[in-house]
């Protein structure tokens, strides 16, 4: 078995160029956003290190990029499925359909998702993020390949349920007389690292950008 290659796929896109990308965790309330600065010619590999640095995981689990909504039930063209094409590290393709990661750029995905893309990480707590293209502009020289421009809210805490279980938590933190509150603050504390009170709406953009120049 194995990964298909992309050129038996056919994918290919022209010139290098940054893409502004709006990138949101699917039915996080309030959003959880980023809005970053991409080189197209980025594999999806690196751009998973991207949005592993944007969102603050630690990639402890699998992940995926999908050029479809994962979960949305496909319609039928022409009387037959769409093939449901995912994106795996090279040693995780296990089906015959599988696609390796590092051989597609950025840009290629979003031509096969028509501007959107989809990258799930955690398949048990199913972080699902929405990839949208912005726009786009001829690269420059010497720019760092991936920037964050802006965003809102830190990402959820790894290992915490997936947005419920993370929204029970974080109500949990905020009312001292709930009766976990003890428990998850001190689960938190060990999570982070830090007794400090745990802010969801903090984002330091300076940071996150210091992180992504180590990255390359």
């Amino acid at each position: 078995m194995g990964c298909m290659g992309e050129s038996q796929a056919g994918i290919g896109l022209g010139r290098d160029a940054f893409l502004e990308i709006r990138v949101e965790l699917v039915d996080s309330d309030p959003a959880i956003w980023r809005q970053l600065e991409i080189r197209s010619t980025m594999t999806l590999d690196q751009v998973h290190r991207v949005l592993q640095t944007a969102f603050d995981w630690e990639d402890m689990h699998l992940h995926r990029f999908t050029a479809l909504e994962p979960f949305v039930r496909l319609r039928p063209v022409d009387g037959e499925i769409p093939d449901d094409l995912q994106w795996l590290p090279k040693q995780e393709c296990l089906d015959p359909d599988d696609r390796a990661e590092e051989d597609l750029s950025l840009a290629q995905l979003f031509v096969l998702g028509s501007g959107v893309a989809f990258y799930e990480y955690d398949f048990g707590d199913s972080w699902l993020h929405r990839l949208e293209m912005v726009s786009q502009r001829p690269a420059d020289e010497g720019a760092p390949p991936a920037r964050l421009v802006d965003g809102a809210r830190r990402g959820p805490l790894e290992d915490s349920g997936g947005l419920p279980g993370y929204e029970e938590v974080m109500d949990a933190l905020a009312d001292s007389s709930h009766h976990d509150h003890d428990e998850y603050s001190a689960w938190v504390a060990d999570m982070t690292g830090s007794t400090e009170p745990f802010d969801p709406a903090f984002l330091d953009i300076a940071d996150v950008n210091w992180s992504l120049a180590e990255l390359f």
